[in-house]
């Protein structure tokens, strides 16, 4: 396995989030059930991006964008299924919290939710704590926001 820092414009991210979004409408029943949160979950703007490799194969992803002068969010954390329960997930928000840190962040945001069960334990593990919800997020009463100190 190895970890390749790019940008939101890598065509093996893009990939990856096209699988993440067929993940999470299998989880909530639907893309239509995640209409609300599509908007906010564009790549334009996520310029610090990961990508794991196995060989050549890309197996996982997430990435990061400004969201203030000391606060970056998460976005875009997937595992593909079959890489899943091997620790990648932890090493790689490790990687992306260290990457954030060495451009002079002092926090990491996300939005996350109830239903993405994986993905809630491994925050809560890794030390991110909840938050009120945040800007698009406020009145989203599904959605979960973390902070974390990095």
């Amino acid at each position: 396995m190895h970890f390749q820092y790019t940008d939101g414009k890598n065509k093996d991210f893009i990939q990856l989030c096209h699988f993440l979004d067929d993940f999470l409408n299998s989880i909530v029943g639907g893309e239509e059930n995640r209409m609300k949160y599509i908007p906010y979950n564009t790549l334009d703007d996520i310029n610090n991006v990961i990508v794991i490799y196995d060989g050549n194969k890309p197996v996982g992803c997430a990435g990061f964008k400004k969201y203030n002068n000391k606060c970056a969010e998460v976005k875009r954390v997937f595992i593909r299924r079959g890489y899943r329960e091997r620790g990648l997930s932890r090493k790689l928000m490790e990687v992306l919290e260290n990457w954030a840190r060495n451009q002079g962040y002092f926090f990491f945001i996300l939005e996350s939710g109830e239903p993405l069960i994986a993905a809630m334990k491994l925050y809560y593990s890794i030390g991110y704590e909840k938050i009120p919800n945040y800007g698009q997020y406020l009145n989203m009463t599904d959605s979960v926001c973390m902070k974390k100190t990095l």
